[in-house]
């Protein structure tokens, strides 16, 4: 089985993870960029942030044999801030124009504010300008609701849906997208979002056409095996192998390729780590003889 990982926010798991995901058939994981627990004092911090996603985390990722990609955005909850909100609309478009960054995102809303309306509409045509797929988050709390307005603001902009990518969908919200054009994703969330039994009765229900999912693993409780054990549970239902590839690679890759920053071919090999390689003269053994793996 070949796993593109769409979702999950590596900054914040450990290096066992990363080898977990591995075993378990991930061949690429896509980290978006997204908020870190507790609100952000100033753009430097970004920037260190957003310099450790295309850098450390692509390395630390590569040397585990998987490929890392991500999306950059200022996310919603911290689009409220104006101690970092404009600034970080500043440096964000030097960003864009990174080689590994293939989307923008996560924008959208979470607290259903005008500032975060702002900001969104703001990104989205940012997501024009660079010519990039976008990754639109959606909250948590009153979720239908969210869905409505940002597909509301999506269709006053007459933006082109194949190149959004709507998040967090549940039960409530698959009616609404099923006929945009964009795609719909799922996160296999514990306790929340959605989980490997809901999300099998939804796919043998709306099938596996524009569907994406994901585990969105971050810093809270959150597991980031969560698309593999779906699909066993995809198995068990009787789904068919082809189903499941189109679902866990091919719906992805076919999405983000739309950047035009990765050559889909390479993706389904591995990358061929050496762990003595380092980056800025750190390693991941941590002073290790590299001969020993």
């Amino acid at each position: 089985m070949r796993i593109f990982e769409p979702h999950c926010h590596m900054f914040s798991r450990v290096t066992d993870d990363y080898e977990r995901m591995a075993l378990a058939g991930v061949r690429v994981v896509l980290e978006p960029a997204f908020w870190l627990g507790q609100n952000r004092t100033s753009v430097g911090t970004f920037i260190d942030y957003f310099d450790t996603i295309i850098g450390w985390e692509r390395f630390r990722s590569e040397q585990c044999g998987i490929w890392h990609l991500c999306t950059m955005a200022l996310n919603p909850r911290e689009a409220n801030d104006d101690r970092v909100n404009d600034a970080v609309m500043e440096v964000l478009p030097r960003y864009l124009e990174k080689d590994s960054v293939v989307g923008l995102g996560e924008i959208g809303l979470d607290d259903q504010t005008t500032k975060e309306e702002k900001y969104f509409i703001a990104q989205l045509e940012l997501g024009k300008q660079h010519d990039l797929p976008v990754l639109i988050h959606t909250p948590h709390r009153d979720k239908k609701r969210g869905f409505e307005r940002c597909i509301a603001i999506l269709k006053d902009m007459d933006y082109p849906m194949g190149r959004i990518l709507l998040d967090h969908s549940n039960e409530e919200t698959i009616p609404l997208t099923r006929e945009l054009g964009c795609m719909s994703g799922f996160s296999i969330y514990p306790n929340t979002k959605m989980d490997p039994h809901r999300m099998v009765t939804i796919l043998q229900q709306f099938g596996i056409e524009d569907m994406i999912i994901n585990s969105a693993c971050d810093w809270g409780v959150s597991d980031p095996l969560n698309v593999p054990k779906t699909i066993l549970r995809m198995e068990l239902a009787g789904f068919s192998a082809a189903d499941i590839d189109k679902l866990v690679w091919q719906n992805p890759i076919d999405f983000f390729a739309q950047s035009g920053r990765f050559d889909p071919k390479v993706l389904e090999t591995r990358p061929r780590p050496d762990r003595g390689e380092t980056l800025d003269g750190n390693s991941m053994l941590r002073g290790q003889d590299p001969g020993s793996f």
